[in-house]
């Protein structure tokens, strides 16, 4: 992750989260939706295994088109079309069985709403960090334990790596503890991966 946004950590705590919340909305969702759609299809003539089968037809749909857009988008429309219909069918069968009037309606459609949207936020999540992931492994990868790039390995340089590991030595912290990469390449005036380097091979001995 970048240095601005939360570690990684971090968004992985926060996904777990999000995960439970949305498994919980799922069963409270799954439970009334169903007795919803299950009583819609009974009125409308369907038998009772019709009627078991539908309400899953539905909510599947909400699903598969969900995860095929988090797929990059490869499904375009179709996938769009059929979560707004899944979606819709989903309300609409909640409201259809509803009591008359507002109040009721909401109440009734409320438990499919919660989930629609926290399933949707969940997809958000995972889609930036797999654009996250994606972007960091497209980047080249440097080992921090190699000489930086620019620092050819000519005499006048590895005298540089030395005085800078000995004014490191010398100017430790109150605690006793070494001064930071940072500090070291801004007293050098080079670049901080220049200066974790030289406290890195410090450390280990390659500058002695």
């Amino acid at each position: 992750m970048s240095g601005d946004g939360p570690d990684s950590l971090t968004v992985r705590r926060i996904q777990r989260t999000t995960i439970a919340c949305v498994a919980l909305l799922a069963i409270i969702a799954a439970v009334v939706s169903f007795r919803h759609m299950h009583e819609l299809c009974l009125r409308h003539g369907e038998d009772h295994l019709a009627a078991v089968l539908i309400p899953v037809a539905v909510d599947g749909i909400i699903v598969v088109a969900s995860m095929s857009i988090l797929l990059a988008n490869r499904y375009g429309a179709l996938a769009w079309t059929l979560l707004v219909v899944g979606s819709l069918a989903s309300l609409g069968a909640n409201i259809a069985v509803a009591e008359p009037g507002l109040i009721g309606r909401v109440i009734a459609a409320w438990p499919s709403i919660a989930l629609i949207g926290s399933y949707e936020l969940l997809m958000s999540q995972i889609r930036r960090v797999s654009l996250n992931t994606e972007r960091q492994s497209s980047e080249p990868q440097r080992d921090e334990d190699q000489e930086p790039e620019g620092e050819p390995s000519r005499e006048g340089v590895v005298v540089l790596h030395r005085e800078a590991w000995r004014w490191a030595r010398e100017n430790c912290r109150l605690d006793g503890t070494l001064p930071s990469g940072r500090a070291i390449a801004e007293r050098f005036e080079r670049s901080a991966r220049w200066g974790r380097w030289i406290k890195r091979a410090g450390l280990t001995g390659k500058l002695e």
